[in-house]
């Protein structure tokens, strides 16, 4: 495999000549990551010196700042080659901005710079509290005051690559029901990194529980709480939203590219990819739509769309590939496995609802 060459200047824009070549490596690296299993190290290293995680970042730390169509953009070019390698610097971000937006000075000015420049890695476990075990009677992750502190005690189901992560932004709720949001540095007395789960695609992604046995967290680690839905406030409140559709349409495009190169060998294929190229279009369109704030369907039904979307076009490039497909090293095969990610993860009910009815080929 070749080794990556960071480009003379960082990726600006998504438009950038530089992006390609950063694709073409994440592409190049995907399939062995995900056979072997091992963490996308080299990828990440890669994204680093391209400058991608400063997209994300205000201006302030160091960061870009990027639009949030251009981000789309740039999420859409970066799933289509690597979903494993852009999963993870979702989860990244997404604790970058629950740092970013909380009003605790010192820990922004701790880690936000480090974070820009790729110099540390920090994820999030907070599914507990949006979509994952909220059914439960009693919470899986608790938090309790003692003596000016507060101490953690239960679980964290699911959290991205949290035995390479220096940071782990998670939330608690207390025993009347109010939650706190903290970042939890991973070196903290107490916290323990489960062995990942052995998933059915994404298991590159380090995903698994991380347990806290009374772990210490003082006011220098809070960044929201204890107030009711703590997920609901501040920045970066909310979960899935347009940028769970748009990995989900990086790997259609995946797919639908396939079928392009196949088109070329087989006539038979032709009306059938130009169906799929459209529906794809269509649907990439209204995302960045929605991204520039214009009211051209729900998040919600773009959601459903991507999933559907998504299933129907690696199973369409493994119908395509044939038994060569099938072969657990092709890409086919590994699109086919990560596109069921997205009918479990950050799903809505009503998401869900639909894509079984859809399978049951009833009126939702």
């Amino acid at each position: 495999m070749t080794r990556f060459e960071a480009p003379a200047e960082p990726i600006h824009t998504p438009d950038s000549p530089a992006l390609e070549g950063l694709c073409d490596f994440l592409l190049e690296r995907a399939g062995p990551t995900d056979l072997e299993g091992i963490w996308p190290a080299d990828q990440l290293d890669a994204c680093g010196k391209s400058g991608v995680f400063a997209w994300f970042m205000p201006t302030e730390w160091g960061g870009e700042a990027w639009s949030y169509p251009d981000i789309i953009r740039g999420y859409l070019r970066l799933s289509a080659a690597c979903l494993t390698t852009t999963f993870i610097i979702t989860q990244r971000t997404g604790a970058c901005e629950r740092i970013a937006g909380s009003d605790n000075e010192p820990l922004k000015r701790e880690w936000l710079p480090k974070l820009t420049r790729g110099e540390v890695f920090a994820t999030v476990g907070i599914s507990h509290l949006t979509t994952s075990r909220r059914h439960l009677a009693e919470p899986v992750l608790k938090a309790e005051e003692s003596g000016g502190e507060w101490k953690l005690r239960g679980f964290s189901p699911w959290v991205t690559g949290a035995a390479f992560a220096d940071l782990i932004v998670t939330g608690a709720t207390l025993e009347d029901g109010r939650q706190v949001l903290c970042a939890v540095p991973t070196a903290r007395d107490g916290v323990e990194v489960a062995p990942p789960a052995k998933l059915l695609g994404l298991s590159s992604s380090f995903t698994g529980a991380v347990h806290f046995h009374d772990v210490a967290i003082g006011s220098q680690e809070m960044l929201a709480g204890p107030v009711e839905d703590v997920m609901s406030r501040g920045r970066g409140a909310g979960t899935g939203g347009l940028q769970t559709s748009t990995l989900a349409l990086g790997l259609a495009r995946a797919a639908v590219d396939y079928l392009e190169e196949e088109r070329q060998r087989r006539d038979d294929l032709a009306e059938v990819f130009e169906g799929f190229r459209g529906t794809l279009d269509d649907a990439e369109a209204d995302l960045l739509a929605l991204a520039r704030g214009q009211t051209v369907c729900t998040p919600a039904e773009l959601r459903g769309r991507a999933n559907s979307l998504v299933m129907r076009a690696t199973q369409a490039a493994l119908t395509a590939a044939k038994g060569t497909g099938y072969l657990i090293e092709h890409p086919v095969s590994r699109w086919c496995r990560e596109a069921l990610f997205f009918l479990v993860w950050s799903c809505p009910q009503p998401i869900a609802k639909a894509h079984l009815c859809e399978l049951a080929g009833i009126a939702d």
